[in-house]
């Protein structure tokens, strides 16, 4: 084996090839510094004097399925003009580590198409080096994201296990990129990021949330002039859950000819028209229950009229057709659509906002949903600040068909 292959097979450079040894299926290449090419590692003069050396071993590239490690002579060097004995620099490796560099790449790499567990047995190296090689990358890169250029933001938290454990995610829409992953969920969960925007100097200038309490009132502190856009597809699901129960209420309190009608249509009612399944008779069941119950017709057809709200041509428009639905639903003289209309004008603000600044939290449910097949993937995270650089990066992460 030459220098020369040492280099271009392995990356290690300004070494000299001594020998080539095999111990119980490992190749072992014995190497040497050149005392020529000796420097502090401090202030980087070669004005050094050797003081002995310390043999270490590095594991490096495999050949096929057979392990590679690399042995060294490690210099210490006493400096004249620091006056103190130091070990010289490895430039193939870090000094804290028993890998090279080459290794570490070749690890991060197979780490995009396998998991831990795979990139581990087919390295034949434990489970925490790997883990270890990807946190570092993973802290390296993602543990302190830009903030300064952020301009709009999604906040939302994701269930990540039973007992009501929830993390708080803020998305850059901008960039799909994930900036800041919270422990629970509410304002105080958000308190570092409020924190690390106040010192970024981010002007933001509008965020996307559902309509939680907490996260407007917590915006409305931190960023007083940003504006607060109500995610429309949450104000839609808040109001198919107020069917839901209404047409339960309705199912409880009808005769029992009736209730063989009535019985499965909470889908139906949920589906948008052009989803609904004529070869299953899905739009005859869906109209003999309308047909049979007045109130439950009203509030369906209530729910497809709101559905336009976010397709008028202005900002006017939609605040108009806001008006002229919410007078409906009050004269209408049932409860539950009294009630939703009180709840959306009291965020109408939010609501019309959107016409300003059109966002969501869409991409943000698209990357949760990645955050949930990773950890399904994963069967779950035992580590959860390795689990949090996971999601940071989960933007680069790209899921195939395969079969």
């Amino acid at each position: 084996m030459s220098t020369s292959l040492l280099y271009h097979g392995f990356g290690v450079r300004g070494y000299q090839y001594l020998s080539t040894r095999y111990e119980g299926g490992k190749v072992i290449f014995t190497i040497e510094q050149d005392l020529a090419r000796l420097t502090c590692p401090c202030c980087g003069g070669r004005q050094v004097n050797p003081k002995g050396q310390r043999w270490r071993q590095f594991r490096c590239l495999p050949i096929g399925r057979k392990p590679v490690w690399i042995a060294l002579g490690i210099r210490r060097v006493f400096c004249l003009a620091c006056e103190v004995v130091r070990q010289a620099k490895i430039g193939f490796a870090d000094s804290r580590r028993t890998y090279t560099k080459s290794f570490q790449r070749y690890a991060l790499e197979l780490g995009r198409h396998m998991t831990i567990q795979d990139v581990a047995r087919h390295l034949g190296v434990s489970w925490d080096v790997v883990k270890d090689i990807q946190r570092r990358d993973l802290e390296k890169r993602f543990a302190h994201p830009r903030l300064k250029d952020l301009k709009r933001i999604a906040i939302d938290e994701i269930s990540i296990g039973k007992g009501h454990r929830y993390l708080t995610v803020v998305l850059d829409l901008e960039t799909g990129a994930v900036v800041f992953v919270g422990d629970g969920k509410g304002a105080e969960s958000l308190s570092p990021f409020w924190k690390r925007l106040k010192c970024s100097g981010a002007k933001i200038e509008a965020v996307a949330i559902d309509m939680s309490p907490a996260y407007i009132s917590a915006i409305t502190q931190h960023l007083p002039r940003t504006a607060i856009v109500f995610d429309h597809f949450h104000v839609i699901k808040l109001f198919n859950d107020k069917l839901s129960d209404f047409r339960r209420s309705l199912y409880r309190q009808a005769r029992v000819q009736d209730k063989a009608v009535l019985k499965g249509t909470r889908w139906l009612l949920l589906k948008n028209p052009e989803n609904l399944r004529a070869d299953r008779g899905e739009p005859d069941r869906l109209r003999q229950a309308l047909e049979l119950n007045q109130p439950l017709a009203c509030a369906y057809y209530m729910k497809e009229d709101l559905r336009q709200l976010w397709s008028q041509p202005t900002k006017q428009a939609a605040e108009s057709f806001l008006f002229d639905w919410a007078g409906q639903a009050w004269n209408s003289g049932i409860p539950m659509l009294s009630k939703f209309a009180d709840t959306l004008m009291a965020h109408r603000t939010g609501i019309l906002a959107y016409y300003d600044h059109p966002i969501s939290t869409g991409p943000l449910e698209g990357t949760n949903n990645k955050i949930k097949t990773m950890k399904r993937q994963a069967y779950g995270f035992r580590d959860m600040d390795f689990f949090k650089l996971k999601i940071k990066a989960i933007h680069q992460t790209r899921y195939a068909l395969v079969g």
